[in-house]
């Protein structure tokens, strides 16, 4: 098993910058992926980034592409991501995910963090 804990969410007014960081714990040697995915009021869930864990390489959303930067810390088990110039469409429950290798889904999730981007 693999638990995930998000920090960092909050309130920020547009065109401002805000950082989430995940920690993983518990099995984590056959991490392949790990990514980033929001879900905003009345809407379904959504991928935003993702990176994976052996060699650092990136995937965005269209919608973020520029803006947001998923990072990783193999030493802490952890990934973050910067995200700048928001825009009040970015406001959502953000949550960290990981995929273990050979597995097609994403099996393990955080619990979710805020972010409210204002006006």
């Amino acid at each position: 098993q693999v638990q995930l804990a998000e920090s960092g969410g909050g309130l920020v007014q547009a065109g401002g910058s805000l950082r989430l960081s995940c920690a993983a714990s518990g099995r984590t040697l056959n991490l392949y992926h790990m990514g980033w995915f929001r879900q905003a009021p009345g809407l379904e869930r959504e991928f935003v980034a993702r990176i994976t864990w052996s060699d650092g390489t990136t995937n965005y959303a269209d919608s973020v592409k520029g803006r947001f930067t998923v990072g990783r810390d193999n030493a802490k088990n952890m990934i973050y991501l910067q995200m700048n110039s928001l825009k009040p469409e970015d406001t959502a429950v953000y949550y960290c995910a990981a995929r273990s290798l050979g597995i097609s889904e994403y099996g393990y999730w955080g619990q979710g963090t805020q972010v409210t981007v204002s006006s």
